[in-house]
């Protein structure tokens, strides 16, 4: 038979309202009294029942958190969402909170299971890790007004929600200005990811960054079908390449290797950036040179703009800016 409040008073000596205030953490309680009903509840084993506190209190106490659905195996596997999903972990059990996913192999799915969760108030609200134009799951958020916090920024809805992001802008930039310091001037970007919004700011910051320098910006390169492989070793020889843009560093070993079988040599023949400085980078030589998005901090944060959010729901909606840092490895040739 589980041990109640009751038990845990009648040990102390004390009223049962007396332990609530305790679990509580209420200031009425004294701090000898505190200690003693803790004692107590350690020495009895007694476990709060957190889904009773849930429908007594106003809050749930668990933010959702809504990964992209589950269009193929690099998402799933993308290290990002486990560097975010650690650090959030981390801030929740800081401010005694807890963190649950909301996932999908379908956009449908997801948007049921993101109703789901809220309905039966399982969440305070959701944390998106991603944006997608179009998106039916922040339609719903938008619409009745669930609490939310995303990584990134919105195709819409600007004013009505609240974000943590890096400037992606700026990091195409850096990334565009980096290899041209080093010497390079036909520079390509490449990319696996067409629909999220941190591709195209990334990839109008290399644009910006090309025509500031009198360069020529070449369009996007998909690579993503098998006709992709064969176009690709093709540009490479016609523009002739000497530096890639990889959107991220899982797709940049991708890449590498792709240069690889064209019959290049990274970094001898086609320089290699990428960016979120994950362990992709050092797991074969030559180490990637990327740019580190701070995905620990974007976590933390996020998850403490959310509470921010909820608990005061006049609160003005804004947008935090995590900086960045230019980690130089071997795949960018010093060409002066």
């Amino acid at each position: 038979m589980s041990v109640t409040i009751k038990d845990v008073a009648k040990e102390v000596g004390v009223a049962p309202s007396t332990v609530s205030r305790t679990l509580r953490d209420h200031p009425s309680i004294s701090r000898e009294t505190k200690e003693k009903v803790r004692k107590a509840m350690d020495k009895l084993g007694y476990v709060p029942n957190v889904s009773a506190q849930n429908l007594a209190n106003k809050f749930a106490n668990t933010i959702g958190v809504i990964l992209p659905a589950i269009g193929s195996k690099e998402r799933k596997s993308n290290p990002f969402y486990l560097e975010v999903i650690t650090a959030m972990n981390e801030e929740a059990s800081k401010q005694k909170i807890t963190i649950s996913i909301a996932s999908g192999e379908s956009q449908q799915e997801l948007l049921e299971n993101v109703q789901l969760m809220y309905r039966q108030k399982r969440v305070d609200g959701f944390i998106m890790l991603y944006v997608e134009e179009d998106d039916s799951v922040l339609e719903y958020l938008i619409k009745n007004k669930v609490p939310f916090t995303m990584i990134g920024q919105p195709y819409k809805f600007h004013n009505e929600a609240s974000c943590v992001d890096n400037d992606n802008q700026l990091l195409g930039w850096t990334a565009t200005t980096h290899l041209i310091d080093k010497g390079h001037d036909s520079i390509l970007f490449v990319t696996n990811n067409q629909q999220e919004n941190f591709f195209r700011e990334r990839y109008y910051g290399y644009q910006t960054c090309m025509t500031d320098k009198k360069l020529e910006a070449l369009p996007a390169f998909p690579l993503i079908t098998p006709n992709d492989y064969a176009n690709f070793d093709e540009l490479l020889k016609q523009e002739k390449i000497t530096a890639c843009i990889a959107l991220d560093d899982m797709f940049a070993l991708r890449l590498i290797q792709m240069i690889n079988l064209s019959g290049y040599k990274v970094p001898d023949d086609v320089s290699v950036i990428s960016f979120n400085n994950s362990i992709f980078t050092t797991l074969l030589h030559p180490y990637i040179t990327s740019i580190d998005v701070n995905a620990a901090q974007l976590g933390k944060t996020a998850v403490q703009e959310f509470l921010t959010q909820l608990k005061d729901s006049d609160e003005m909606k804004k947008k935090v800016i995590i900086p960045h840092t230019l980690i130089e490895n071997e795949t960018v040739l010093n060409k002066k």
